[in-house]
Parts: structure tokens; sequence; C-alpha cells
């Protein structure tokens, strides 16, 4: 089996999974790179053995001897180069969230389904192993049926991470409860089994908003990703766009008629996602999210507090990127751009994390006012169930 020849297109702070892809005589080889800065590409192709580097992403999808492409370039990119590649016949692994709006998202996926070419969304952490672990759990109907989702999401970095770069600037984003919570409100789709239908969210710009900004057109500091300040109000340099919000709160209604919240901070000391849910026979809660942290799960009672709970499930071990997960999705990509079939992953979920998250952010700036999600074309909804087909 030869492996397949994969460009990379974005080299910036995913290019973790681009090493996961590159597994020469193992599936896939990284053949090709580009990005439009030319320095980035330069440092990053002695990582690799490719021998195509180019600036123009398009110049990739020129060439018969490429047969997919990753794509992890900003966010406000996603729907012009996904399309360009679809129609170029480039099987596609987009990196999350699959766009910053709505229309986008669905567009996208129709020129899958009409081109028939091959789409991957990387929502890895339905690869992590605390997610599949709290997925098995629930499924084994050790805590019932599913009734309600609340997850908390500690980002001790997020002022390195989201507010020294593109991440902070709203259009190139929407907001962080898009660009951020996508992956979170994916997870709550997935192991409440059931799309979000109904949102309404509060949010603010409360720490990140009044600290000093760099000049336009100034780089990022050197080491931002390699030396971070404490406490968050002395963090400086960060980017001279800042207008989206640091702490989020959303509440959903899904179409099962589960009940969900997610709740984000930017400031925190700790980087953590913590799960809670509920079902009619019990509750699970995630303590710790990597490889050897521990799942508890209470379905006796009723008592008051139990630190030590019914029964605890250890997260297995992992080797790679986020917790192995990286490596799993490539894994799963691969045998997706071969041979096609249902995978973990959805294109149709991936849309629907999207949605939620931009209604949420819409409501958040209008107050908190509730919205409707727009629903999803029917006929694509089973064109991706289908294995896209």
């Amino acid at each position: 089996m030869e492996d397949l020849r994969i460009g990379v297109i974005g080299l910036g702070l995913r290019t973790n999974l681009a090493l996961s892809a590159h597994r020469p005589g193992k599936g896939s080889v990284v053949a090709a790179l580009c990005d439009s800065d030319p320095a980035a590409l330069k440092r990053q192709a002695e990582k690799f053995e490719a021998k195509i580097l180019t600036e123009d992403y398009r110049e990739l999808l020129d060439r018969k001897d490429i047969d997919a492409v990753i794509v992890m370039t900003p966010d406000d990119t996603h729907e012009r180069i996904a399309v360009d590649a679809l129609q170029a016949g480039k099987a596609v692994y987009l990196e999350k969230p699959l766009h910053i709006t709505v229309e986008g998202c669905d567009n996208i996926l129709r020129t899958a389904m009409r081109t028939g070419t091959r789409l991957y969304v990387g929502h890895n952490m339905r690869h992590m192993g605390v997610v599949r672990l709290m997925r098995d759990i629930i499924q084994k109907g050790v805590i019932g049926e599913p009734k309600t989702v609340w997850v908390r999401h500690f980002v001790s970095y997020g002022g390195d991470y989201y507010f020294k770069d593109w991440h902070a600037d709203r259009t190139r984003t929407t907001g962080l409860l898009l660009q951020k919570a996508a992956h979170d409100l994916d997870v709550i789709h997935w192991l409440a089994g059931g799309y979000t239908t109904r949102v309404n969210a509060l949010g603010d710009l409360m720490l990140y908003g009044d600290l000093p900004r760099r000049e336009p057109g100034t780089p990022r500091p050197e080491g931002w990703l390699r030396e971070f300040e404490w406490p968050p109000t002395e963090r400086r340099n960060l980017n001279h766009v800042i207008d989206v919000e640091d702490v989020s709160v959303m509440n959903m209604r899904l179409d099962n008629g589960v009940i969900a919240a997610y709740q984000q901070c930017h400031f925190s000391p700790d980087y953590v996602r913590n799960y809670t849910v509920i079902g009619t026979e019990g509750r699970l809660e995630n303590f710790g999210d990597g490889p050897g942290d521990t799942v508890k799960v209470w379905n006796t009672g009723p008592t008051s507090y139990r630190d030590d709970c019914d029964i605890a499930y250890k997260v297995p071990d992992a080797q790679g990127s986020h917790g192995g997960a990286d490596t799993g999705i490539i894994g799963e990509f691969n045998r997706f751009v071969r041979e096609g079939g249902i995978t973990d992953t959805s294109p149709v979920a991936a849309r629907m994390s999207v949605a939620a998250g931009y209604m949420a952010t819409m409501s958040l700036r209008d107050g908190g006012m509730p919205y409707d999600v727009p629903p999803l074309d029917p006929e694509l909804i089973a064109y991706f169930e289908r294995g896209q087909v």
C-alpha cells in the first residue's frame, strides 16, 4: 500500500498535526507544504522531507501527485480554501471550526456533496481518551439516559493563545464562543446524542480589553508561546485588535430535549475541561482531561456529597499530542480517504457546533436574547450520514 501524498496548507500552531500525518512507509507522507509566510515555510520545512514548497495553496491543488490536503489556516479562510480544494478533487482535512459563519459552513458542505470529494473535519476531541471514555460509560447505560450536560472550560493560557494574535479579532473568528468552544459544543452533542436548536448566552471582555497592545503590523513577541506572564493582568504585547469576549456562559436546548450549559474563562490559573453529565440513573464527572486522569460515576443514592463515588474509571494512557488524539484522527482520515465510509468525526456535527456557537455569540451581543439555530438542509444531512455516498 503506497503512502497517501498529503499537502499541508498553513504551518501555524497546529503543525504537530502535520507531524502526525508524516509517517513515511506507514500510510501517509507530507509531500508538500504551503504557508503565506516564507519564514514559517522555511522554518517548518526542516521538520519534513517535503520537496514541494509554495506560498500559494492553489499550486498544490493543481498538482496530480497530491492526494489530499490538510487545511490549518486561520478560521476566516476555511470556506474559500476548502471550496477550492473540493472543487479540485482533493480530499480535504479541514481543521475545526468548519468556518466562522453558518452560511460558510453550509457552502462547504454543499460543495462536498456536489463534487463528491471527500470532506473530513478535524474535531480531534472525539479521539481524546477522556471523551471516548465518557461516551462509552453513557452508551453502556451506567448513568441511564442523559438529560443534562454541564461543561466548564478553564483556559489559563487564554491571554497567550487567543489574545496575542488573530484569534482576538472577531472578523477572523466571530468570537471565542465559536472558535474555542466548537470542540466542547461538538462533544456535548456527541455525549447527549442530539444537536442544539435554541441558545442564549452572556459574555464580556472583562480583562484583556485594557491591557497593552502591539502596534498594527508588529510581530508577536519572541517566545510568546514559551514564556507566560502571571497574573493575567501582567500580560503585554496583545493583538492590536481585541473585540472578542474573554468570559462567556451559554445555555442550550437540544433537539432530543437535553438541556446543556457551557462556560468559558480565559484568565483562570489552570487549563482543564470539566464535564458533568446527569442521566436518569446517575451522573459522571471528569477530574482532569488527560491520560491517567479519572472519570467518576455516582449511580446510587440519594446521599450527601461522596468524594469516593460508586465507580472510578481511569482515562487510558496514550502517546502523541492532545492525549493521542492527533494520531487517532490522522489514522481515521487516512482510512477515510482510501475507503470512504462512516467516521467518528462528522461534517454535519461540525456544522452544528459552529451554528450553536455562532447563534450564542449573536445572543450574548444582543443582551442574552434567545436565538434559534438554523436547521441544516435534510439532503445534506442524509448525504453525510451515508458516509458521503
